[in-house]
Order: structure tokens, then C-alpha cells, then sequence
């Protein structure tokens, strides 16, 4: 039979506090508690070895046993009457402890596994109390994660998607200004607790999508707007895109390339707050004109030598 050795089992060194050895079993019994993997028998067998392992381990009396008996630590009184009535250190109920028939472990008649665990439990009694006190404990469920992509324009307004979660349809709400990367939490939408306890929560992560048009800081936008020559130098009217639609502006004559004007409140959705919104920054960007004609060339020569 192999040995078993507790300390491995919750994952702790033979030095560990009872406080590590106690956080150790926590950690351990919620991940492989029955109730939360029910058709697993490779967790559920862990599970019993985890609580026969802190059973032992957070007893200092049965903890000292185990160190100096080993997985044997049960017989320890009986090792030490043996001793003491001169008949040495072997098993006092006969047999080995290693293979050979009649002994515990890998001859036939033997116990291996749990059924070793088992048997001594069952003839020198202990550990039923605690074990179902463990196997009644209340645990949380398991936080669950999610990711939900959204446009650019959804993001700028409330509005309630339906999504589904393991099976279940669930309406949430998606409030405008919402960022990107920003996470949503549903409390008790995560997975089911063991004995009465509490659900997990779902965690939602918002993924925004780029827009062709516009680029958002937080709660400002920002757009580039290309103007004519013309337009630059003798100035003129241009169209501009918002996320209400389309607005006219007036480009003063004389204005230079990568100006940059601000439409106040014309920006993103503050988040949660109704009716405020960032800033639409503008920024012009002068287009220089290609393939003149003569006439055309002439023209700028002409300017060129009145500028002088």
C-alpha cells in the first residue's frame, strides 16, 4: 500500500502553523467538496483524504503521533504498550505492515486506498462527528467570468442585452459611458452554493469596439476634419460628425492646419450620470492641393509675389 502522507495532501510543509494547515483545508475542501463536483469520484475521493489529512493534522496530540508513527499513528498507544510490556516495536495485532497475506497492505486479505483509513476507523472509532460537521459546511459558490463585446454606439447609450449563462437567460442593464475593459458584477448569478450556501457572483467584462470615426479619452472624443486650401485660407462652413448626428461649423478665414476647436457637450455618455456628457474635439486638417493646372500655378505664383 502506498503511503500516505498528510502533510503532501493539503499541499503543506511539515513545519506548517495550524493557521496554514487550517487555510490549506479551507482552500482545498471548496474545491473539491462534493456538492460542487457531483459525478466527479477522483474529487470526491480527494475530498475524504483531505479531511481524514486536517482531521489529523490540526490535532497537535494525533499530529505528533502521525509524525513519529507515520500513517500508523492510530496504533501509537498500542505501539507504546508493546514496547513497554517487551514486546518491541512491531504490530500488536500481528502481521506487517507492508506486503504479505493478513497484513494491510499490497497481499491478498489486504486494504488499500481508503479502505485502510476505513478500517481503522471503524474499530477504534473517531472522526464520524467531524466529518459530517465538514461535509454540512456552507460554501460559496464559484465566481464565474464572462465577456460581453458591445459596439461603439451601444456604449453610448443605455440599453438592457439579454445573455446567456450556463443554460440561463439573463436581461442585465448596460448603462451609457460604459468603458472599455470595465467589469459588471451579479450578485448570486454564479455557480450554485454547497449546503445553503451562498451562490457565486458573475463577473461581466465590457470589450468596446473601435470606431472608424470617432477616438475616445474617457468621457471626451476626438475627430479630424479635412478642409480645403480655400476654405483654410478665405475661410467657409464644414460639416462635422457628433454622436446626435451632424452639426455646421464655421472655419474663420486664416485658419491653420491641426487647429483644434471644442464642441462642449458633444462628447461620450458620462457614466451614471444622466443628461452629461464629455467634450467633441475638432481638429482641422489643411488639405494642400496636387496636380495644378498652369493657370492654377500661375495663380499661386501671382500670390506669392504680392505676399512679398
Amino acid at each position: 500500500m502506498a503511503y500516505i502522507d498528510y502533510y503532501k495532501i493539503l499541499g503543506v510543509d511539515k513545519k506548517a502553523s495550524q493557521d496554514d494547515i487550517k487555510k490549506a483545508y479551507r482552500k482545498l475542501a471548496r474545491k473539491y467538496h462534493p456538492d460542487l463536483n457531483p459525478d466527479d469520484k477522483e474529487a470526491n475521493k480527494m475530498f475524504q483524504q483531505i479531511n481524514e489529512a486536517n482531521e489529523v493534522l490540526n490535532d497537535p496530540e494525533k499530529r505528533k503521533k502521525f509524525d513519529e508513527y507515520g500513517e500508523n499513528w492510530k496504533h501509537a498507544d498500542q505501539f507504546e504498550g508493546s514496547r513497554q510490556s517487551g514486546g518491541g516495536g512491531g504490530n500488536p495485532f500481528g502481521g506487517g505492515f507492508g506486503s504479505g497475506t493478513g497484513g494491510f497492505g499490497g497481499g491478498s486479505g489486504g486494504f488499500g486506498g481508503s479502505d485502510f483509513s476505513d478500517f481503522f476507523e471503524s474499530m477504534f472509532g473517531g472522526g464520524g462527528s467531524s466529518r459530517s460537521q465538514r461535509n454540512s459546511a456552507r460554501f460559496k459558490g464559484q465566481d464565474l467570468q464572462a465577456e460581453l463585446k458591445i459596439s461603439f454606439r451601444e456604449a453610448a447609450t443605455t440599453h438592457k442585452p439579454t445573455i446567456t449563462v450556463n443554460g440561463k437567460n439573463l436581461r442585465i442593464t448596460i448603462p451609457a459611458g460604459i468603458a472599455n475593459g470595465q467589469v459588471i458584477k451579479l450578485a448570486g448569478q454564479g455557480g450554485q452554493g454547497a449546503n445553503n450556501g451562498p451562490n457565486g457572483d458573475l463577473f461581466i467584462t465590457i470589450t468596446i469596439a473601435d470606431d472608424p470615426t470617432f477616438r475616445r479619452l474617457n468621457d471626451d472624443l476626438y475627430i479630424t476634419r479635412e478642409i480645403d486650401l480655400y476654405t483654410a485660407v478665405l475661410g467657409g462652413e464644414v460639416t462635422v460628425d457628433t454622436l446626435d448626428g451632424k452639426v455646421k461649423l464655421k472655419v474663420p478665414a486664416g485658419t491653420q492646419n491641426d487647429t483644434k476647436i471644442r464642441l462642449k457637450g458633444k462628447g461620450f455618455p458620462v457614466y451614471k450620470k444622466e443628461g452629461q456628457s464629455g467634450n467633441l474635439f475638432v481638429t482641422y486638417a489643411v488639405k494642400i492641393p496636387t496636380g495644378l493646372s498652369e493657370k492654377q500655378t500661375a495663380l499661386f505664383k501671382e500670390l506669392q509675389d504680392l505676399s512679398k
